[in-house]
């Protein structure tokens, strides 16, 4: 069997520099994650050190210091420009590379400091927290569109309890050809190692085998014992018929005891870990207003850690013309790719903010039903990036808005064909549907046909069958549920 980043036809990078390798980790990153690791550079990189801790400079940083951040007039930081004989000590990408290198500006947009709090809270739902995973691998659409029916399925206990061929039924309409199975076992299996161990479960039985196989090898006998009483003997475990056990898999009864003590640790209910009403704290990376009659998108400086190469220890190396390939070498080098890669992250989220502001301005106006159809080629283009840099610019990345907090994934739903030959997103039909929910008679609830044809008087054609995943999507029970006497 395959592993599911080549079933699902994963395109094959090559090799980025070091350099490269570093500016993609740090741009992924959530903000927390990324000012935990500046702190971690500053404090063990001697030739690094934080410009809002150090002293002000007398004059301004010699030539040769090259990399150090500098003070623009508008009081932004900005990359100072490198130096004509830099390249011999800085891995550059190779001429074929993936555009990396070009997807920043010289400097970092302006914009006043915002007196808004730095902490804010979203709520993270198992669907989001799984679409943000899926986000970091580097997928053909098609492979994508798969993989994100299959989490729109799941259950509240984070099964998949709709047969694979169903899947195929409701995904023909937006995916053709229809997809075999194997495509669809792939993006299942890819489903599956997302965040939580048991997700997209079928049945209890894989949902165990999947926590099983994830655990360390720290005790395999235990471990192959337990998959064989989850496999085939899952009944008797559950009349605790631990006699019939031990006969029957040909064990002693401490390797029965340690087998069943493993598996009972195990959670049956892996989607329960999620809790769609619990508040997840989050770092906004940027704070978008309207100024002026225009939106707006300003950076979270609170959130944004700085680093610059510590003049006088890198003055110091160059005088003592140490081996290129020593240990202190390598810190120096690592300083300045850090140095630049700080500043690349905070120009690349914020032109990616400001992109997604630009093309959902209507969304900022008048809400959810407002949202229009996004993909992340869209942005990239525009912006003359990479696909998978703006993927990495959306997970995990925040912006708090006067409509609440948001991911800005958020911002990219899919595309639906409307009547007239326009388009419309899949976040907006969400809301049309909460919206017809939420003024309909309590005695007489819309029923997923009533609400299919209230769309398609809206221009919007749908199946009934997509129109009930959406409404359960929104946590909205059946009609006859909500039917009220």
């Amino acid at each position: 069997m395959g592993h599911p980043m080549q079933e699902l036809r994963l395109r094959q990078q090559m090799t980025l520099a070091p350099r490269l390798q570093q500016s993609v980790k740090l741009l992924q990153m959530s903000a927390l994650e990324f000012t935990t690791a500046v702190q971690h550079a500053l404090a063990t990189n001697p030739f690094l050190e934080d410009p809002d801790e150090s002293e002000p400079e007398a004059s301004p940083a010699a030539p040769g210091v090259r990399g150090e951040m500098t003070e623009q007039t508008d009081g932004h930081p900005a990359p100072e420009p490198a130096a004509a004989s830099e390249s011999p000590d800085v891995d550059e990408p190779p001429p074929d590379a993936p555009a990396y290198s070009g997807d920043y500006p010289t400097h970092a947009p302006s914009g006043g400091d915002s007196d808004l709090g730095q902490w804010a809270c979203a709520n993270l739902s198992m669907r989001d927290r799984l679409s943000s995973e899926l986000g970091n691998y580097h997928l053909q659409l098609r492979d994508r569109l798969l993989a994100e029916f299959i989490i729109d399925a799941l259950d509240d206990d984070g099964y998949l309890r709709t047969p694979l061929e169903n899947l195929c039924t409701e995904a023909d309409e937006d995916i053709n050809p229809t997809p075999d199975e194997s495509e669809w076992m792939a993006a299942l299996r890819l489903v599956q190692q997302l965040d939580v161990p048991g997700i997209a479960a079928r049945d209890l039985r894989e949902c165990l085998t999947l926590q099983l196989s994830a655990l360390p090898d720290e005790d395999e006998a235990t471990r192959a014992l337990a998959q064989r009483i989850v496999q085939d003997h899952l009944e008797r475990l559950g009349k605790n018929d631990y006699v019939g056990l031990r006969r029957t898999l040909g064990c002693s009864d401490d390797a029965l005891r340690d087998a069943c003590a493993l598996i009972r640790h195990l959670d049956p209910k892996p989607g329960g870990r999620y809790s769609g009403d619990a508040p997840v704290y989050v770092v906004p990376d940027v704070f978008v207003d309207k100024w002026q009659g225009r939106w707006r998108v300003l950076p979270n400086r609170s959130a944004m850690p700085r680093a610059r190469l510590h003049s006088a220890y890198a003055d110091l190396f160059r005088r003592a013309r140490l081996d290129d390939r020593s240990p202190m070498a390598q810190e120096l080098q690592e300083a300045r790719w850090l140095v630049r890669n700080v500043e690349q992250r905070y120009t690349t989220i914020q032109r990616v903010a400001e992109a997604i502001v630009k093309r959902q301005q209507m969304f900022f106006e008048y809400g959810e039903v407002a949202l229009r159809p996004l993909m992340l080629r869209e942005v990239a283009d525009d912006l003359n990036m990479h696909e998978s840099t703006v993927s990495r610019a959306t997970v995990s990345k925040y912006m708090t808005t006067p409509r609440g907090v948001f991911e800005f994934r958020h911002f990219f739903s899919r595309e639906l064909a409307t009547e007239s030959g326009g388009s419309c997103s899949a976040a907006a039909v969400r809301a049309l549907i909460k919206e017809m929910v939420d003024a309909e008679d309590p005695a007489m609830p819309l029923s997923d046909v009533a609400l299919t044809q209230q769309l398609a008087s809206n221009g919007i054609l749908l199946a009934r069958r997509t129109v009930s995943k959406y409404r359960g999507q929104l946590r909205v029970p059946p009609a006859e549920l909500r039917r009220q006497h």
